[in-house]
């Protein structure tokens, strides 16, 4: 299998990716939602171009360097990361995008952008960030969020363009989401309130995750989603629900090196191939599955080696055999590699570079 590439090494099925984009933007276009998939999954801006092909309203970066990358496929770039460093703001500023939008939860990050946004001589949109649960970033009280929109409305080069929550916190298999969902909407729809009261409905209501993709709707009055990993999928995802094991895309290519200890078998991919991550949200063990053998996990890893756990399977290994290893968090795992290869009917048809990997700006080194 794929005996022509040097393992390890990352399989993008194309066909699977593709389903799983049309999925997105027919599920979008249903419910009347703004599709603004976070590219931190894929990093790279030929699959974001497939994104946009789709329909997708604009894209969603963490870094400067994927802003910097995804300007080149849309010219609609919202920086999901507050911009407290000056720098950062700078670089920001400078994009090339026509529109560009950042959120952020302090008068300080509103300061910040706005001196970089008047010395870039351009006007930069402000989505105010509130935590709903997630308790990472955002402000917790809509009275407190509604002072940043003011401060961004009355900054020269800012423009206060929305509201922006995360619920990353909503891990639960999709079925057992409910509870959660509605305290989600509920503090959602009091938030909408309290900006329209003070004169500044917003525009935009921003929000989702891969987790909660398909129940996006029933989170109030969100008329935005980015989820991020639902283009290539993971065991994680899979596990709770969100997608099927036939919708994960991704698979990191591995050797099996050495089979001396019994009840085990050593692939040559470990922590710098597939990350060191548990399985979010629901109950399960390792760093993740075979594709073909989902009952056969990674159990443990170093650097280079990953033990795969054979006490629930009749497969008996052999040296110098192909495996594909399902990751558990897909996002890690891409950016370990610089190149993916995509393939279509277990056949290789294309690679093409991870450009948005790194801290560094975009063509430089």
């Amino acid at each position: 299998m794929f005996s022509h590439l040097e393992t390890p090494v990352p399989l993008v099925d194309l066909d699977r990716v593709e389903r799983n984009l049309d999925r997105a933007a027919t599920y979008a276009r249903s419910h009347g939602l703004a599709l603004r998939p976070h590219v931190k999954t894929h990093k790279s801006a030929r699959i974001a171009a497939m994104q946009v092909e789709r329909g997708a309203d604009g894209l969603t970066c963490a870094t400067p360097r994927e802003a910097e990358v995804m300007q080149a496929v849309s010219g609609d770039l919202l920086v999901a990361y507050p911009p407290v460093d000056p720098h950062r703001a700078d670089r920001l500023a400078a994009l090339a995008a026509g529109r560009v939008t950042v959120a952020l939860d302090s008068l300080h990050a509103v300061d910040t952008m706005a001196r970089a946004a008047a010395g870039a001589g351009r006007t930069v949109h402000v989505y105010v960030e509130m935590d709903l649960g997630m308790r990472r970033v955002g402000v917790a009280s809509a009275a407190d969020a509604v002072a940043i929109a003011r401060r961004a409305a009355d900054a020269p080069a800012l423009e206060f363009a929305g509201l922006a929550f995360y619920p990353g916190h909503i891990r639960q298999g999709v079925g057992d989401q409910d509870a959660a969902l509605a305290v989600v909407a509920g503090e959602v729809e009091r938030a909408v309130e309290a900006f329209t009261a003070a004169g500044l409905r917003p525009p935009v209501v921003s929000g989702g995750s891969t987790p909660t993709i398909w129940r996006s709707h029933e989170m109030g009055p969100v008329t935005e989603i980015r989820p991020g990993t639902y283009v290539y999928n993971d065991r994680t995802t899979a596990v709770i629900g969100a997608c099927s094991w036939e919708e994960c895309a991704f698979t990191v290519l591995a050797t099996v090196v050495s089979t001396a200890v019994p009840g085990q078998a050593v692939i040559d991919a470990g922590v710098k191939s597939i990350g060191r991550e548990p399985v979010r949200g629901a109950p399960g063990e390792g760093f993740g599955a075979l594709l073909d053998r989902p009952e056969v996990t990674v159990r443990a890893m170093s650097e280079e080696h990953g033990i795969l756990d054979l006490s629930h399977t009749s497969w008996i290994p052999r040296v110098g055999e192909r495996v594909r290893v399902v990751p558990n968090h897909v996002c890690v795992a891409v950016h370990l590699f610089d190149e993916m290869i995509g393939i279509r009917d277990g056949e290789e048809v294309e690679r093409w570079t991870v450009a948005a990997r790194g801290r560094s700006p975009a063509g430089g080194s």
